[in-house]
């Protein structure tokens, strides 16, 4: 993954194809890495319910391929240390992630199911979403 650039990660995020042992080094680095980089800044990223269900949905088999490997790559964007806006730059740091992240949830929404809500407010210590 750390050959990939930028640039690579948004055009997969927004839904260029990619190949299956890209997906699955991307669904391992973002397994590996997700979770210390979110209780690292979780407080700081004002999407972090959006965030944790979206990585909810693109771990879960169910969900279909190409969903899943918009949401890895949206995902990994978000892990890299070193992006279009560094994470470290106070108040603009994560609006790139925040751009990226709103596009790709966007069009997959419909993917995005309760379950996947309901598991992200669980981790975060949060009331359930309300039913739609």
């Amino acid at each position: 993954m750390a050959s990939e650039n930028v640039s690579e990660l948004r055009e997969a995020a927004l839904g260029r194809e990619v190949s299956l042992s890209t997906f699955a080094k991307r669904e391992r680095k973002v397994r590996e890495e997700f979770w210390t980089k979110l209780k690292r800044v979780a407080r700081n990223v004002p999407f972090v319910e959006d965030l944790v269900a979206a990585y909810y949905c693109a771990m879960d088999p169910a969900t279909p391929i190409r969903v899943r490997g918009m949401l890895l790559a949206a995902l990994a964007y978000f892990i890299m240390p070193f992006d279009f806006i560094p994470d470290i730059v106070v108040g603009l740091g994560f609006a790139d992630d925040i751009a990226l992240l709103t596009a790709v949830v966007g069009m997959v929404s419909a993917s995005i199911t309760p379950t996947h809500r309901a598991a992200a407010a669980r981790v975060l210590d949060k009331e359930l979403p309300k039913s739609a």
